[in-house]
């Protein structure tokens, strides 16, 4: 110990949370069940307007109600939810309450949605209170939150499973989110049946959030190369971790099997348990471990878009899908970090494609980048951020917005300077 009293030397405690998890073909039939052992008798489920229209929100409110339990439906979440969109189902839940419980059932959207609405329904504030610093205020909520059953309709968020919701703030021009313990769900109900209508184009975008979840948890910086921290300094992003590190490993194996066929034969079921699974595992890593640059670009790059709209998506308004976002740097983000673990990049990339020894360059450092080109070339994902409409022109302020993400960059392996950032984004303009 410190004379002060503080701890010192390296950490040697890490951390593991995950929620309880019910997977499989008809899991999402045993919901109202599943809430009553929680004494629940009053449930809002919330879900987005596509989602809605395939009919699983409304089988599900009407499954709750048949176990005595009151059930109404927000059908008006945002896919890639702002800080407007999370206030007025806020509002929703508040005028409409008080709620015993929340149930979501969609992609990280609806689920961030249902986080944020459950910390509000509970905690005075508002959404800026929470949103970490230094784009909000970074709160920590005062109470304890009800319970929250996510039920995932898309393969690739591992929102699930972890304790984070993301949201544009939109003054800002800018993605961030809200952190904390208390935000991860009670239940996580993962029926791969729900996601068979999930068409080709979210598939891909969303699969390859799952990849750079596993990959980013899976180079993270190690847990034990940070300062010991107090019981009261730990959270949930800890650093690469021996358990953290099983489920991502797990979830490349499985997303070198599925992912293109999921992609381009999206009614082949096995395929679709196969991503299930991945996401589910890759939730359990990276909601542990974190994950760092290639998320940190994505926020502004989701959050400064002007006129791209992503097929298979809703065209009113331009996005990039934060999947997709992610995706996009990731290539350059990966041939960035190789030095600070050499072994870690071609593991990862070997477990992604056996074949991987016949892509790259002599010391391996193009070995992963080549294998994550291959793939996005294959699935449909957009040839860089030029694709999405990016130029050098825009780097400084993309770095910008990255530069605002320290909870994550804080856990990249290597310490990625501003200069740094802007050349990794200047190199993702064109990515093959």
């Amino acid at each position: 110990m410190s004379p002060a009293g503080a701890p010192s030397g390296p950490e040697t405690v890490f951390t593991y949370g995950a929620p309880q998890l019910k997977f499989g073909a008809g899991a999402s039939d045993e919901i109202g069940y599943d809430l009553t052992t929680y004494g629940v008798r009053r449930a809002l489920v919330i879900t987005d307007p596509g989602v809605a229209a395939t009919g699983h929100p409304q089988r599900v409110v009407e499954q709750i109600a048949g176990a005595g339990i009151d059930a109404r439906l927000f059908d008006r979440a945002h896919v890639e939810p702002t800080d407007a969109s999370m206030a007025a189902a806020v509002e929703f839940a508040r005028d409409n309450g008080p709620w015993d419980a929340f149930v979501a059932v969609g992609g990280g959207s609806a689920i961030d949605t249902a986080k944020a609405v459950n910390l509000l329904s509970t905690n005075p504030g508002d959404l800026m209170d929470y949103v970490n610093a230094p784009v909000g205020r970074g709160r920590a909520p005062e109470n304890a939150l009800s319970p929250l059953v996510a039920v995932p309709t898309t393969t690739g968020t591992g929102s699930e499973s972890t304790t984070v919701c993301v949201l544009d703030v939109l003054e800002q021009h800018v993605k961030s989110g809200i952190s904390h313990p208390r935000l991860r769900p009670t239940l996580a109900v993962v029926d791969p049946r729900l996601t068979l209508s999930q068409p080709a184009g979210v598939t891909a975008a969303c699969g390859m959030d799952i990849l750079c979840h596993a990959l980013e948890s899976w180079t993270a910086r190690p847990f034990d190369s940070y300062d010991r921290k107090r019981p009261e300094q730990r959270v949930p992003y800890c650093g690469a971790n021996p358990v953290g590190d099983m489920w991502s490993e797990k979830a490349m194996s499985l997303l070198a099997g599925s992912f293109r066929t999921a992609v381009h034969h999206g009614d082949d079921e096995a395929a679709r348990e196969q991503m299930a699974l991945a996401a589910t595992f890759a939730g359990m890593g990276f909601g542990n471990a974190g994950v760092h640059i290639p998320h940190a670009n994505a926020y502004p790059i989701a959050g400064r878009v002007q006129g791209f709209r992503p097929p298979d998506y809703p065209q009113d308004e331009p996005m990039v899908p934060h999947g997709m976002a992610v995706s996009l740097t990731a290539p350059e983000a990966f041939r960035f970090t190789f030095d600070a673990s050499p072994q870690r990049h071609l593991r990862a990339a070997r477990l992604l494609d056996p074949r991987a020894e016949q892509r790259g360059g002599a010391d391996g450092r193009d070995l992963l980048p080549g294998v994550l080109t291959a793939l996005m070339a294959d699935i449909g994902i957009p040839n860089g951020i030029g694709a999405v409409g990016y130029d050098e022109g825009d780097v400084d302020a993309l770095v910008e917005g990255t530069l605002k993400q320290q909870r994550l960059l804080a856990t990249a392996p290597r310490e990625a300077t501003e200069e740094d950032l802007a050349g990794i984004l200047r190199r993702s303009v064109t990515l093959w």
